[in-house]
């Protein structure tokens, strides 16, 4: 087996502080897989957020990455797509191609559908320019952006024989997550992007509602889960979502620095 790359796991420290602690809690081959598919969604995410990227422009570069993944990689054909935006994007979206070439071959065709979903949502969101109108049209970009990502890890833990989850527990869990990034970033979405991703006539209240709702799946998913290192996995993120919800229920902002630590330890002993 190929050694996984140290930059990648470099890359991997610098954009996510949600996850790199988590995947390190993973073995080998889940490791390296969970690790890779992470940098390359990241990859396609920092597409959909970028500030300076117009819609139409964001719609038709993701709609041909989504493209892209239903073949074999072609770099030169992903640098073309990009374009001129290639100069105002990070370097985790410029090196997609190392991404993927460090996951683990036998479940690359598992991340890479996994992908090629995430980047057509994407795109079918820039292009109506995010106007989440019903609690439909949020489930619907919650799944591509998030729940499609509970699927993926299911899919990897029970190909490496490791847990048969439930597809739509698993979707929960990502939602749930998603819903409290949504809460906790409303303003700014609004304020830096001109977005909201709260359906018409909703108050926050309601986005809780939502928000909880989902976390109470991931709290059901976690039930079904029994090997000790996807559940050290499952907990971190997720046991941070649940003391943010709170924290922001409460009027905070965000939890501590200090808080976010003491998860940690806590997740690791319990």
């Amino acid at each position: 087996m190929n050694r996984f790359p140290k930059e990648a796991m470099r890359m991997l420290k610098e954009t996510s502080r949600t996850f790199y602690i988590p995947i390190t809690f993973l073995q080998k081959e889940l490791k390296d897989s969970v690790a890779s598919a992470y940098l390359i969604f990241r990859a396609i995410d920092e597409i959909e957020d970028h500030e300076e990227v117009d819609n139409d422009t964001k719609s038709t570069i993701l709609m041909q990455v989504s493209a892209l993944f239903e073949q074999p990689f072609d770099n030169e054909k992903y640098f073309k797509i990009l374009g001129q935006t290639k100069d105002q994007l990070p370097e985790v979206t410029l090196r997609l191609e190392e991404w993927l070439q460090a996951c683990p071959k036998e479940v690359l065709p598992i991340v890479t559908s996994a992908a090629q979903e995430m980047a057509f949502g994407m795109a079918k969101w820039a292009k109506e320019n995010w106007e989440i109108q019903t609690r439909d049209d949020l489930d619907d970009y919650t799944y591509y952006v998030a729940g499609l990502v509970g699927v993926m890890l299911s899919n990897l833990w029970e190909f490496y024989g490791e847990e048969k989850t439930d597809r739509e527990l698993a979707i929960g869990y990502g939602r749930g997550l998603q819903a409290v990034n949504i809460l906790r970033n409303e303003q700014e979405d609004l304020d830096e992007r001109g977005v909201s991703f709260v359906p018409d006539g909703w108050s926050r209240a309601e986005l809780f509602d939502y928000a909880s709702e989902n976390l109470a799946k991931a709290d059901e998913y976690m039930q079904s889960l029994t090997k000790k290192s996807i559940l050290l996995f499952c907990r971190l993120p997720l046991a941070l979502a649940h003391k943010t919800l709170k924290a922001m229920k409460e009027g905070r902002e965000k939890i501590t620095r200090t808080e976010v630590e003491q998860t940690v330890e806590e997740v690791q002993v319990n």
